[in-house]
């Protein structure tokens, strides 16, 4: 059974999402986080995906919500560990990031979408809004919902 919750930034939960991101979506790319990059999430939704590992909670996704104006907010740096890919998480993982950017009042979700991820995200009632182009060397989709 998946909790979901927002993470504090700093705390020991957003030091493990760190961790999840870096090995997910920075490393297979020749990328790390710099502290400036991190520091810039400080007022930003931190969303993690929570399992129970015997005793222990052990984070398996999260994603960031970072306020773009009053009305929209980009959903960043998406993220399964790779042992519960394909399981449904990323779905419950977006369902709960637009449960939240509802709840704080923002009307329009978009993002930068990996070009192999934009499918995933239209079937989940994303569209892309302008050409392909390329973000941290790889192809992108600008794709947005409206909430």
């Amino acid at each position: 059974m998946e909790n979901f919750r927002l993470i504090e930034y700093g705390s020991c939960d957003y030091q493990e999402m760190i961790a999840l991101r870096d090995a997910i979506l920075r490393k297979p790319l020749g990328l790390t986080f710099t502290q400036a990059y991190l520091q810039q999430e400080i007022n930003d939704l931190l969303i993690g995906c929570f399992t129970m590992e015997g005793e222990n909670e052990k984070l398996i996704g999260c994603c960031v919500l970072t306020p773009v104006d009053e009305a929209t907010v980009q959903l960043r740096q998406m993220a399964v560990d790779q042992t519960f890919q394909g399981k449904g998480i990323g779905r419950s993982i977006i369902a709960f990031a637009e449960q939240q950017a509802v709840s704080n009042g923002f009307t329009d979700l978009m993002m930068h979408a990996r070009k192999t991820a934009a499918g995933f995200y239209e079937k989940l009632g994303y569209k892309i809004h302008g050409d392909e182009f390329t973000e941290v060397g790889i192809a992108h989709y600008e794709m947005k919902k409206k909430l």
